[in-house]
């Protein structure tokens, strides 16, 4: 490698080892082999058990779990796509142990996103460091987001692409943004996808702006061509997951409001607007981003036993030391339900982010600024109802998504930009150095003068009193006082920690400007200031208490009742009260499960969850009150036909105690000899309840002409379940007669198809949601098989944009080699 070449290569290895280490360092349990089990991890081991379990023993995965809700597609949970052109890149980084890879990932992403933009490799690593350790960033690996995380990490440098593409490299920024778009689509959480095309076009907004005024339209047509055909393949590479995921997305709980939703807050084809809007960010809680725990922290934080609570405790005669160590309190007093923690940019980010207001060029300045505003404002939610229901209404998909205040994202992506370019142009020494004083002043003085001011006067922020102070009473009640305390105390705490990092920030800056440092002792100063503010913030959330070991997390251990139900080895399912039935994932690693845990359940169950199931599990619990014996709790359970026709054969109460068998389960499947014709769906609902589910069923009008003139009871008709696999089911069947038969099997026709002897045969939806077929007499199997077109479409689709992007980077390589030879001078 000659010379010059290795003087441009070298910086980014330095980089990249360096980002490897730090990663390593704060993730350092990992060398213990342990690991993070977040929420959302242990909830996808249940979700996904059973998927998991059939793809390692079968070559065709099963895109149908029974697991969880009677039945749904796995593609939101353990779909497995196929392999693509980008596929071995990411592979590539899963080498190195969850959540290391995770923060590396976080670090060269946004690593290349600031190259894109032009800044030298010294800063774009600083830069790095101050994008990476944002306390939300850490968050959502605590809490198991490990898509989220993953995608938030490829996203950064889809934003630098773009960027790269209008302002310097055309060509080469579109297939870097086919290539990141590609890998971020893949990584699963669309939701992130979604804001950072929002963030971008914003950018593009502010493109065509200024191509406008700079006569530069051919320019920028061309550029958003090339970008266009760059999103379309990226898209074409995941279609297998776009093309599933928006054909299940109507009928989930995302897509149009059924005819049954009961809610008086229907959305316009999607999420209603208070589950929307359920996590909405205060509005004063927008400080955090400059003083981490300026509302509380988390909704359960620790203290010490100086702190107002521990001093009372010890006044109470008790042992503080020992509580304080061990109790959490909730700290958090904003007007979210709960919260993991604060969102936390950085003091020193934000401080940088002001002072690139004065210093950045416009062309960057102001997409960067309407990017934040508009991430901040919706973040708000239902506290600025205003903007958001406008969005809600009239912007595209953006009723799908819920959890609002996760839109600060953007926020997260462009102060960090805003500040590096501050940097970068204080470095470039050509701003007048009034004007970079004077900026100084203002950007230092707005936000260390806010900190200032909390630090002194903090009522400001309010009384610091949390709904959840209202649970304390008698000998507890002295909480009602002290809490408020002891969050008036941390927010003093972080105010004047905030304001002492813009203060040696803003100094750094000023000693800079008189010439008295070099810009690699400010490259190494910001280095050390960002690891110094934001590392032990992000500590306070994912730190060594969040890690266990592997043989704690290998399996997951069957209750007492887990084990009693797994002797029995026909087909079941099970209704556990012992956790939330329909927020909890647990029941599903052993059972097929009435319940589960799921944010886009078919919204056909969450209806009947909402106007049969909860009705009938406040029946189940009245039971218990007044039952005292076995059978006084099972006589009731034939009258609810509903958990019936579903097939709850156990029903959990207490995971330490023997489950309760249900005789009256219909079982997998039944003849039934009553027909019940309704005219829509919303009339199926409401009267499921009322039937014998076992011998009446339910059908819509249009229906009934498919149905046999006849099909009495025939005690001599069998039918029976002979082979189980959750995407492929074979039902014995044998009779004299015509009959109908229902199966306890989710209805879903987008890929369920139904066979008798081999041919493909008609069944309907019945029971509101369950399967019914009508039989001819004979002696004949009967088979439904989930083959769904949009899998195998997706599939075609991925392989061939697979292939035109390789031929893309491989016909480009090929341009910008001959380009290359063709300038360098002949030997002579």
């Amino acid at each position: 490698m000659n010379k010059q070449l290795w003087s441009k290569v070298w910086p980014h290895m330095a980089a990249i080892l360096f980002f490897i280490v730090i990663s390593y360092v704060y993730f350092s349990p990992v060398l213990d082999d342990k690991v993070v089990v977040g929420h959302d991890n242990q909830t996808w081991a249940g979700m996904s058990k059973e998927t998991n379990d059939f793809n390692s023993s079968h070559n065709a995965p099963t895109l149908w779990t029974n697991s969880m809700f009677g039945g749904m597609p796995t593609y939101q949970i353990a779909m497995a796509p196929p392999a693509t052109a980008v596929s071995f890149i990411y592979s590539f980084f899963t080498n190195f142990p969850r959540p290391v890879f995770y923060l590396i990932l976080y670090l060269i992403g946004f690593y290349i996103l600031l190259l894109s933009l032009r800044v030298n490799p010294w800063l774009s690593a600083v830069g790095a460091i101050g994008f990476a350790f944002a306390s939300y960033n850490f968050i959502i690996i605590a809490a198991g987001h490990s898509s989220k995380a993953i995608t938030l990490a490829y996203m950064a440098p889809v934003i630098g692409s773009v960027v790269m593409s209008y302002r310097s490299k055309r060509w080469l920024g579109v297939i870097l943004t086919a290539i990141f778009l590609a890998l971020g689509i893949k990584s699963g959480h669309i939701q992130i996808v979604y804001y950072v095309m929002m963030l971008l076009g914003i950018f593009i907004v502010s493109e065509l702006v200024y191509a406008i005024l700079e006569k530069q339209i051919k320019s920028f047509l061309v550029t958003s061509a090339g970008l266009l055909g760059a999103t379309i393949i990226a898209m074409g590479i995941n279609a297998t997951t776009l093309i599933t995921t928006y054909e299940y997305g109507k009928y989930s709980m995302r897509g149009q409001s059924s005819d049954t939703a009961h809610s008086s807050q229907k959305s316009n084809g999607g999420l209603e607007k208070d589950y929307i809007t359920q996590w909405s960010y205060g509005i004063g809680e927008t400080f955090t981003l400059l003083m981490p725990d300026f509302y509380g922290g988390s909704s359960m934080e620790t203290l010490d036993e100086n702190s107002a609570t521990g001093q009372r405790l010890s006044a109470l005669g008790a042992n503080a030391t020992q509580i304080m160590s061990t109790q959490k309190w909730p700290l958090y007093w904003g007007s979210q339900p709960s919260t993991s923690g604060p969102v936390y940019i950085g003091a020193i980010i934000c401080f940088l982010f002001v002072l690139g207001l004065f210093l950045v060029d416009g062309k960057y300045k102001w997409w960067l600024l309407a990017a934040t505003v508009l991430s901040v404002m919706l973040a708000w939610g239902k506290n600025f109802g205003l903007l958001t229901n406008s969005f809600i209404d009239y912007v595209p998909y953006y009723n799908k998504f819920r959890t609002v205040a996760m839109i600060l994202i953007i926020a997260g992506y462009t102060m960090p930009i805003m500040a590096i370019l501050a940097l970068q142009a204080l470095i470039k020494n050509n701003i007048d150095k009034q004007k970079l004083t004077k900026s100084l002043y203002w950007s230092a003085g707005i936000t260390g003068g806010l900190c200032l001011l909390f630090w002194l006067i903090p009522s400001l922020a309010g009384n610091f009193v949390s709904p959840e102070d209202a649970q304390f009473s008698g000998d507890y009640a002295f909480l009602k006082t002290t809490l408020p305390l002891d969050r008036q105390a941390i927010l003093k705490a972080d105010a004047l920690r905030s304001l002492i990092f813009i203060l040696l920030s803003a100094g750094a800056i000023w000693i800079y400007t008189k010439q008295k440092l070099k810009a690699a002792h400010l490259y190494l100063i910001f280095a050390v200031l960002f690891i110094s503010d934001m590392y032990p913030v992000a500590k306070r959330y994912l730190n060594d208490d969040n890690f266990v070991s592997k043989q704690a997390t290998a399996a997951t251990k069957p209750t007492q009742a887990d084990k009693f139900i797994l002797q029995d080895k026909s087909d079941y399912r099970v209704l556990n009260l012992a956790v939330s039935p329909f927020n909890d994932a647990s029941t599903s690693y052993f059972h097929k499960s009435i319940g589960g845990y799921h944010g886009a359940k078919l919204r056909s169950y969450q209806d009947l969850i909402d106007v049969q199931l909860i009705p009938d599990i406040q029946a189940i619990s009245n039971i218990f009150q007044h039952a005292k014996t076995l059978t006084d709790v099972q006589a009731p359970l034939a009258k609810l036909g509903v958990l019936n026709m579903l097939n709850m054969k156990y029903l959990i109460y207490n995971p330490d105690a023997m489950p309760i068998p249900n005789p009256y389960a219909n079982g997998t499947q039944w003849f039934v000899h009553k027909v019940i014709p309704v005219a829509n769906s919303s009339e199926a609902l409401r009267k499921i309840g009322q039937i014998d589910t076992k011998h009446e069923f339910i059908v819509e009008n249009s229906v009934l002409a498919s149905l046999p003139a006849s099909f009495g009871k025939d005690t001599t008709a069998t039918i029976s379940l002979k082979k189980y696999e959750p995407n492929h089911l074979i039902y014995a069947y044998k009779s004299a007669s015509d009959q109908v038969a229902v199966f306890s099997e989710i209805y879903y026709d987008k890929g369920w198809s139904a066979y008798v002897n081999g041919v493909k045969a008609p069944y309907f939806k019945t029971n509101y949601l369950l399967r019914g077929i009508a039989l001819k007499p004979g002696q004949y199997d009967i088979e439904f098989k989930f083959e769904p077109a949009s899998y195998s479409t997706g599939n075609a689709i991925s392989y061939a944009s697979s292939i035109l992007l390789i031929l893309i980077v491989l016909g480009g390589g090929f341009v910008a080699w001959k380009k290359r030879t063709s300038v360098e001078p002949k030997e002579n």
